[in-house]
């Protein structure tokens, strides 16, 4: 069995029964501003409020005390040093580093680690030379259109920068994404561009990734036979195989770098998203990178107890290990972030979404939770009903900006309003006062009172960032990324593979050449009845 975080495990183990006499409602009522101010934290333009959780200023000590004296207090400084933090592969997890200032590459790194950020100002410098005319197309035209070729962590952090930002875009070029194999996906994205005036970004860290490369040869057709005289030459390749690209693409690709350091859900702010730079400009990526910069300074060097990453990942812990509480519902009151979600079901469930640790031992905490949610008021008018009166209790977080194009308090107010009801609940007691005095039959009453009563007692965290811009996504990202590190190392994980993704892209190999004709391979009796089927 793993003995990491044995002192962390006694105190969850404690809790369960410290907890169960008074429910949450009550303790926050209790607690009153005192402790709803105890259990805030801030740093970087974001603010962390878990007064609507089940827990307490002392407890939320307890767990700090707990993850210091189980010598995860370092884990921090292990990240941000050249030390092996991806056992699988033999190597550091590095990605801090892409913005980081150099000075501070160095101090951590030691010299010639400024390598680390070649990838990332090359594509900011070709970008600038793409949106001033300098890099044109092959026809002497300035582009109109850049279109984004990746999968996975390739695809969902560019996406949603650019969808973030959509209004800062420049106008004068089409910014499209193409992920999924289906052919449908890559034809949408090229419908209606003219191939003489688009560039293609093909993102895959591997230069293996099935469904990118095959996008990437229909790209490279369709550039094709739309005249482009020398159709890789109007292609970039984004890689930590910059030696494959060329062989892939044509001898005239353009080419940019992307650090084997840096993981593909850990790659949003490497060259991978130079599509984005094409589309929003140097000045609001760097305003991204210094953010993400900001809260990585902020993780590394603040104490436990006033860590943001800290009082997330024991949180999360709390709820997930302490409570058996299985999913986590993010829901973004902000319309520049309603991709958030979909980005973070990658990042925390590829991450940590596992059962076994780096040493072969299972973990000693359950991975991640399941993670689901999406846009605001949206919501409200879909999931939200299972939220407030489900048979499970579905932790939320509610993520606000304090200004907002066009700000609307009816926003913030629905997203304070829906935490509330979520806390408090209503009785069926006062729901069938209610219904009494509206002159509703008393034969009627119990049964729609039992129908409309709020539970409550579920717990939320509200998250909020100064200002919805780039530079407080960049720190917002950051944050999540030290937050599921961390709690990768609590549990004993390593949050940086990926083996159940890889095995599935092995045995779709597998199948697609069975589906063409080619020979049997054994499978269960489930798969080989499909294949037939399809076959046929």
């Amino acid at each position: 069995m793993n003995t990491v975080s044995s002192h962390l495990k006694a105190i969850l183990d404690a809790g369960r029964s410290e907890f169960a006499p008074v429910s949450l409602a009550t303790r926050v009522e209790r607690g009153g501003s005192i402790r709803a101010a105890e259990l805030k934290r801030s740093a970087a333009g974001i603010a962390l409020d878990f007064a609507r959780e089940l827990l307490e200023p002392e407890f939320l000590a307890r767990l700090v005390a707990a993850f210091e004296a189980d010598g995860h207090n370092t884990a921090m400084a292990r990240l941000f040093s050249p030390a092996v933090t991806n056992p699988s592969e033999g190597r550091a997890a590095l990605h801090w580093a892409l913005r980081a200032p150099p000075e501070m590459v160095t101090r951590h790194l030691g010299p010639g680690h400024e390598r680390l950020q070649t990838g990332l100002q090359a594509a900011l410098a070709l970008a600038e030379d793409v949106r001033n005319g300098t890099v044109h197309s092959a026809s002497g035209e300035p582009y109109r259109a850049v279109v984004h070729l990746g999968i996975g962590g390739s695809d969902f952090g560019p996406r949603l920068i650019a969808d973030a930002f959509d209004e800062d875009l420049d106008p004068s070029i089409t910014l499209r994404f193409a992920a999924n194999i289906d052919p449908v996906d890559i034809g949408r994205a090229l419908r209606g561009l003219d191939p003489r005036t688009t560039l293609v970004a093909v993102v895959s860290k591997s230069w293996s990734t099935t469904e990118t490369l095959t996008n990437a040869l229909v790209a490279r057709d369709w550039l094709e036979a739309g005249g482009v005289t020398s159709p890789s030459a109007q292609m970039v390749g984004i890689s930590a195989r910059p030696d494959r690209v060329r062989g892939a693409l044509g001898p005239d690709a353009r080419v940019l770098d992307m650090p084997l350091e840096v993981g593909g859900r850990f790659s949003l702010f490497s060259a991978s998203s130079f599509a984005c730079m094409v589309g929003l400009g140097r000045v609001v990526f760097e305003a991204f990178l210094s953010g993400a910069a900001e809260m990585d300074a902020h993780c590394l060097q603040a104490a436990p107890a006033d860590n943001l990453a800290v009082s997330l990942a024991l949180a999360d812990l709390w709820r997930r290990q302490g409570q058996g509480l299985q999913t986590r519902a993010v829901l973004a009151y902000t319309r520049r972030l309603r991709m958030l979600p979909t980005y973070l079901q990658q990042l925390e469930m590829e991450s940590n979404g596992k059962q076994i640790g780096p040493t072969g031992a299972p973990a000693v905490f359950a991975g991640a939770p399941v993670l689901w949610g999406g846009e605001g008021t949206i919501g409200q008018h879909s999931y939200h009903q299972l939220l407030h009166q489900g048979r499970d209790i579905i932790p939320a977080e509610f993520i606000l900006a304090r200004t907002e194009p066009g700000y609307r308090r009816a926003l913030h107010a629905n997203a304070l309003a829906q935490a509330e009801v979520l806390l408090r609940g209503k009785s069926a007691a006062t729901i069938a006062a209610e219904l009494a005095a509206q002159g509703v039959p008393e034969a009627d009453i119990p049964a729609l009172a039992a129908q409309k009563e709020m539970p409550g007692n579920r717990p939320s965290t509200v998250i909020t960032l100064d200002a919805a811009d780039p530079r407080h996504l960049g720190a917002l990202i950051a944050l999540y990324e030290h937050r599921t590190y961390l709690s990768a190392v609590m549990a004993g994980l390593n949050a940086f593979d990926q083996w159940g993704v890889e095995l599935g892209k092995v045995a779709a190999t597998v199948i697609e050449a069975e589906l063409g004709g080619g020979g049997d391979q054994p499978h269960d009796p489930a798969t080989a009845a499909s294949i037939a089927d399809l076959r046929a």
